[in-house]
């Protein structure tokens, strides 16, 4: 990496100055700067106006419509702060450009946003954060560039950026805090469902059980009803025998009565 150039890991599609070498690496005196460059702490989720000159108010209202380079230059460094990074002890500091875009900036803004995505492999559709990033940056160059031309239209568009950014991160809290409530569900859903498993397990053993029970039962009502009818066959048959017994013993009884009775009638 050649000396004084901003690192891969914070290109960006906001055009910036060359940057210049920063003699000094005491912390209070580059807060003093950012402080008197407009850069403030913000909350996050939930930004804050900078502080511009030229304007007051809650609605930061516009008090002179005739605004030097100079405060155009304040204006986009409090919008967009400078860049700093240490590079071999040193430490460099980049500001954002102030000069006034061109149609062909324009076009090459898009070519360069078309070549970025394509370059980071950024989705088509769905949530994407790459995707997202690129343009954020694509919209921020859009509003230095309006912002040198005019700085209340520029101002619009902060607010508008920046009520986006918070309706998103809105949007990012609730997604996590559903996505957290929807593993607590899926746990106490699972947890419930070994509990579940457990009493279907129990259930069917019960019913097997059961079944088994009735299996045997069922023999047994077999084995009775085939002893019953075979002792109803044997008792039959025990009748039978003693009915035709008690016949042919009538039968002699009768023949010797009239063996008896006609010798007296012929005498």
């Amino acid at each position: 990496m050649a000396e004084g150039t901003l690192p891969n890991n914070q290109l960006t599609l906001v055009k910036y100055d060359n940057p210049t070498l920063v003699t000094t690496h005491d912390k209070k005196a580059q807060k003093r700067h950012l402080q008197a460059m407009g850069g403030r702490p913000t909350t996050p989720g939930f930004p804050q106006a900078p502080n511009i000159p030229g304007l007051s108010g809650p609605g930061n209202v516009c008090q002179d419509a005739g605004m030097s380079k100079k405060e155009t230059e304040e204006i986009l460094n409090a919008i967009l702060p400078p860049k700093e990074w240490e590079e071999e002890g040193k430490l460099w500091r980049q500001m954002v450009s102030s000069v006034p875009a061109t149609r062909v900036d324009v076009i090459n803004l898009q070519e360069h946003l078309d070549m970025r995505l394509k370059q980071r492999q950024a989705r088509e559709t769905g949530i994407c954060p790459i995707r997202r990033e690129l343009y954020s940056q694509c919209f921020d160059e859009l509003i230095r560039q309006v912002t040198i031309n005019c700085a209340e239209r520029g101002l619009l568009l902060l607010r508008v950026r920046d009520e986006i950014r918070m309706t998103l991160a809105a949007y990012q809290a609730l997604y996590e805090s559903s996505t957290a409530f929807g593993m607590r569900k899926a746990l106490m859903a699972e947890s419930g469902k070994a509990e579940l498993e457990m009493k279907i397990q129990e259930v069917i053993e019960r019913k097997e059980n059961l079944e088994r029970d009735t299996q045997e039962l069922r023999i047994k009502i077999e084995q009775l009803e085939r002893k019953y009818n075979e002792q109803k066959d044997a008792e039959e048959k025990k009748h039978a025998e003693e009915i035709q017994f008690l016949k042919r013993a009538n039968q002699q009884l009768k023949q010797q009565l009239e063996s008896i009775i006609a010798p007296k009638k012929g005498g």
